[in-house]
């Protein structure tokens, strides 16, 4: 019985070296292969029952796994949209079925890292047709509320609909001084004009004029204004609003906005500070400033100085580039300098990230020995965040693999000898019956 458990072990000894040899096979060939994660094996004895009077061995088996957890170095590339996950965590994709499914019956696959580029329906995909999955961003940049622990809510990344953005101006701020003398008894300066140029829903420019005309009183100094604002979209004589406005100059608060009142179809909040317009292509907020605020417009003993006006939106832009930041928002590049948010790109991470189920590709698929899967946002919580113009390398160390090679070959030969060995002492065994 020994001799025979002797064999069993020795057979079983060539069948775990020939595992670890495929291991070592596959890790060498997938050296220079970006996202690789190493194979590795684990052997673990057998024990069986023994008696007083004799021994038998049970032997060794193998388990083989994927050294998913362990993330490779960083290299640099020239492309925005080669990413890599630095550090732990995976991001979401699919293949070209799951691209024609609906999500509910997408095969969602998680990669580690992946050099991706449009194809001709502008979608991002890698050459061996994984394609890119983020939650769409709306026009202000946000997700709002979406699925975690699923892939319900994600859509594969195109940047074909953004060739061209025309973001219209909704806020415009006036950080303004309006000279004091201008109010004094006698004051001959007359209006101060500014033009603000904004942008409608197609992108095309007009522009605001804020008239500010100054109450010169008899004598003293009045510290009120008179704000028309014309709009060159409509007819640029008629006004669309007016405000008054009446500084302090008080020790305490001078140069302050004291009273502010709005008419003509104008509305202002004193506790936003926020002047209300209706223009052709919808509504636009301007902030000129609370009650007793040193922000937005002031009168002070200065020159008129329209030192921070600011507004948003842009005009008609072309796509120039596409770029991806470390918290995983994609973000289109326009050649008018406009930077608008189109997905966001998330990690996604399992209890037992070894546990996933390796596809090819470098691909991963959840399993019941992985656990449940939870998308969070690149670089919080355990995850790392997203690296652009980046890809990961394979996690084999060739001179790791070389050893491990020498010493799977030495087990071999040794298992083998094993086999030879009981094969001469049953041919012993056999030859005394002769």
């Amino acid at each position: 019985m020994s001799i025979s458990s002797s064999l069993n072990a020795g057979v079983m000894g060539l069948n775990v070296n020939a595992a670890r040899l495929s291991t070592i096979s596959d890790n060498i060939a997938n050296s220079s292969t970006a996202g690789y994660k190493r194979s590795q094996v684990d052997f673990s004895s057998m024990v069986l029952q023994q008696r007083s009077s004799s021994y038998s061995a049970g032997g060794v088996r193998v388990d083989t796994f994927k050294d998913i957890a362990t993330s490779g170095s960083l290299i640099s590339t020239g492309s925005a949209t080669d990413i890599a996950v630095a550090g732990r965590g995976l991001f979401p994709v699919t293949d070209e079925a799951g691209l024609k499914s609906p999500p509910s019956s997408r095969e969602l696959r998680l990669l580690p890292t992946g050099s991706f580029y449009a194809d001709q329906n502008g979608n991002l995909r890698t050459q061996s047709g994984l394609f890119l999955l983020g939650w769409p961003a709306d026009s202000t940049g946000d997700i709002g509320n979406v699925s975690r622990n699923s892939g319900i809510n994600l859509s594969p990344v195109n940047i074909a609909t953004s060739q061209f953005t025309a973001t219209p101006t909704s806020k415009i701020d006036l950080g303004i001084n309006l000279p004091a003398d201008a109010t004094i008894a006698g004051a001959t300066t007359g209006d101060y004009n500014l033009p603000v140029e904004y942008f409608d829903n197609l992108g095309r420019a007009h522009s605001l004029t804020f008239q500010f005309t100054p109450t010169v009183p008899a004598s003293s100094a009045s510290n009120q204004w008179t704000v028309n604002i014309f709009d060159s979209a409509g007819d640029p004589a008629v006004s669309i609003g007016t405000l008054d406005l009446e500084f302090s100059d008080t020790a305490a608060s001078g140069g302050r906005i004291l009273t502010a009142s709005a008419s003509g179809g104008a509305a202002y909040d004193p506790v936003t500070g926020n002047l209300s317009l209706t223009l052709p292509h919808g509504p636009v907020v301007v902030y000129v400033g609370r009650i007793n605020d040193s922000a937005g417009v002031t009168q002070l003993a200065a020159p008129f100085s329209p030192t921070a006006v600011t507004k948003d939106g842009g005009p008609i832009g072309d796509l120039s580039s596409v770029e991806i930041d470390n918290n995983g928002y994609l973000q289109a590049v326009y050649d008018t300098g406009l930077r608008r948010t189109l997905y966001q790109i998330p990690v996604g991470d399992v209890p037992n990230m070894n546990g996933l189920n390796a596809l090819d590709a470098q691909a991963f698929a959840i399993s019941a020995s992985s656990g449940s899967l939870y998308l969070w946002d690149a670089g919080a919580g355990p995850v790392g965040g997203i690296s652009g113009f980046s890809l990961m390398e394979s996690t084999t160390d060739i001179a790791a693999e070389l050893t491990d090679l020498i010493e799977t070959q030495r087990a071999y030969s040794s298992n083998a000898k094993i086999v030879q060995t009981v094969d001469e002492m049953l041919q012993e065994t056999t030859n005394l019956k002769r």
